[in-house]
C-alpha cells in the first residue's frame, strides 16, 4: 500500500510506490497556501513599512491593520491577474478546438490550484473585514467577497464554468491601483502627481477590466449559451445572477472613481 505524498506539482509514484493525492486534498493544500501566504504578506508589510515608510509608526492601530491588509490584497491581485491572464489567453485550456470538452467543462490541475489559492485569500480577507467591521469595508465588501467565495467554491466542486470565474477573477487587476490611491491618501500625498496619474490609471483600468470585460463575459455567455445551459442548475442560475450583481456594483464604483478623478484633476489645474 502506497503512502500519499505531494509537493506542489512534483509527485513521485514510480520509485517509492507513492500514491498521488486526490484533487480534493490538493484543493485544500492550495486553500491553506492562500491563507498562509496572505498572513505572511500581512506580517511582512508591517515589518517593511515600519522600517521604510515615514510615519507608519504614528498611524493608529486600526489604520495599521488596513495598511497591512491592503498589502496582501495587492499580492493576491497580482497573482490573480497574471494567472488568470495566462489561463485565459496564453494557455490552450480554453482555446477553440484545443479539447473535445465543452468550454464550460474545461479545467486543469493548475486552474484548480489558482481558484483554491484565491479561495484562501478571500476567506482570510473576509475574516479581516468581519472582525474589524466596518473599518475595512461595509456590507458591499462582505457581499463582494461572499459572492466570490460562493462562485469559486461551486465551480471547483462541479468542475464547470471556470472560464467565467477566471474572467471575473482577472478584475482583481484593478486592486493595486485602488490600494495605491489609499496609501497615498493616508501618507498625505493626495496632491502629488503620482496620486493624479494613479487615479487616471485606475479609471482606465477599471473601464477595461471591470466594464468592458464584463460586457465581453456576457457576450461570450450569450454566444455559447447552448454550452452554458449544460452547467448544473445551481451553477447555471449563479452564472446569470452573480456576474449581474457584480456588474452593477462595478458600475456604481466606476461612477465614484470617475467623479473622484474629475475632482482631483480640477483641483490640480486650479492649484497651478
Amino acid at each position: 500500500m502506497g503512502i500519499p505524498f505531494s509537493f506542489g506539482f512534483l509527485t513521485t509514484a514510480a520509485a517509492y510506490d507513492f500514491v498521488a493525492p486526490t484533487k480534493e486534498i490538493q484543493w485544500l493544500v492550495s486553500v491553506f497556501a492562500g491563507i498562509i501566504f496572505s498572513l505572511i504578506v500581512y506580517r511582512f508589510t508591517a515589518i517593511f513599512s515600519s522600517r521604510l515608510v515615514a510615519g507608519y509608526r504614528k498611524l493608529t492601530g486600526a489604520v495599521k491593520v488596513e495598511w497591512n491588509n491592503r498589502g496582501f490584497s495587492t499580492f493576491h491581485a497580482l497573482f490573480a491577474a497574471f494567472t488568470s491572464l495566462y489561463l485565459l489567453i496564453l494557455s490552450d485550456l480554453f482555446k477553440d478546438g484545443s479539447q473535445e470538452k465543452l468550454v464550460v467543462n474545461r479545467s486543469s490541475a493548475f486552474s484548480n490550484s489558482v481558484l483554491s489559492f484565491s479561495t484562501g485569500y478571500f476567506l482570510t480577507d473576509l475574516a479581516f473585514v468581519i472582525w474589524n467591521f466596518p473599518a475595512l469595508g461595509g456590507l458591499e465588501y462582505v457581499l463582494h467577497h461572499g459572492l466570490s467565495l460562493f462562485s469559486i467554491i461551486q465551480s471547483l466542486l462541479i468542475g464547470q464554468a471556470q472560464i467565467y470565474i477566471l474572467m471575473v477573477l482577472f478584475t482583481e487587476s484593478t486592486t493595486p491601483f485602488v490600494n495605491l490611491r489609499w496609501y497615498l491618501d493616508t501618507a498625505g500625498l493626495k496632491s502629488s502627481k503620482l496620486y493624479i496619474w494613479n487615479g487616471i490609471a485606475l479609471f482606465f483600468g477599471w473601464l477595461v477590466a471591470r466594464i468592458f470585460l464584463f460586457i465581453f463575459l456576457f457576450t461570450h455567455m450569450w454566444t455559447h449559451f447552448d454550452e452554458v445551459k449544460q452547467v448544473v442548475p445551481l451553477g447555471f442560475y449563479s452564472l446569470l445572477a452573480v456576474p449581474s450583481v457584480l456588474a452593477v456594483m462595478n458600475l456604481f464604483w466606476f461612477w465614484k472613481i470617475a467623479k473622484g478623478m474629475v475632482k482631483t484633476i480640477s483641483k490640480a489645474k486650479h492649484s497651478k
